[in-house]
């Protein structure tokens, strides 16, 4: 967690682009908003929670983003806040006005060519109309997987795998692959038969038994 009025540069250039962090440092204090990268979550990239009873504006980022997603999502998460403070909850939350704000937070990053030209052409495509996340549009997502260092040896993803293919996650879990609902796909815990909604490129690995 990062405290209010100091310059966050060093300790944010570990996990964005170096030339970037100085422009998200300013936003924090702007906004005396409470920063904290997070551990990894399987639901989120990031999170944005409106100040209450007196605690401030608080933004979240997993630690485990390549640099390029983790100041995407810091920008995202920004677009609320900034869309929080123009019109409290009056308005929806990934509505006209927040993709408005998200197109005005991310111009300064674009004109200092952080970007390389494949995320460029993706954020382009995003950019006219962005989705609630980055990793609901599989072109902008699969953009940004491309530059994950740390990639999982022997995994797949879950869209290449055949229906009702038995698939695992790194912690064991084991699941089915079901049909497709909307742009997820529905997977069946086979321990417990729950459903689950499953990202179309979540890495998992498949069971051999």
């Amino acid at each position: 967690m990062f405290a209010i009025m100091s310059d966050f540069s060093k300790q944010l250039s570990k996990y964005m682009p170096e030339a970037a962090a100085p422009i998200i440092s300013q936003w924090i204090n702007d906004t005396s908003c409470r920063f904290k990268v997070t551990r990894s979550r399987k639901t989120k990239l990031g999170d944005y929670r409106a100040p209450f009873r007196g605690s401030p504006h608080q933004i979240t980022v997993n630690h485990d983003l390549n640099p390029y997603a983790f100041l995407i999502t810091s920008i995202h998460e920004f677009a609320h806040l900034k869309t929080y403070q123009d019109y409290k909850s009056t308005v929806k939350p990934h509505g006209k006005e927040w993709k408005q704000n998200f197109a005005a937070l991310i111009q300064p990053f674009i004109k200092l060519s952080i970007f390389p030209t494949d995320l460029l052409i993706a954020i382009s495509s995003y950019m006219s109309n962005p989705s609630a996340s980055s990793c609901t549009d599989l072109n902008l997502y699969r953009a940004l997987k491309k530059h994950d260092t740390q990639n999982t040896e022997g995994a797949t993803v879950v869209e290449e795998l055949s229906l009702h293919s038995i698939f695992t996650l790194k912690n064991g879990r084991k699941f089915k692959k079901m049909e497709k609902v909307r742009k997820r796909y529905k997977c069946i815990e086979i321990a417990t038969d729950k459903i689950y909604l499953f990202h179309p490129i979540a890495e998992v690995f498949i069971s051999e038994d």
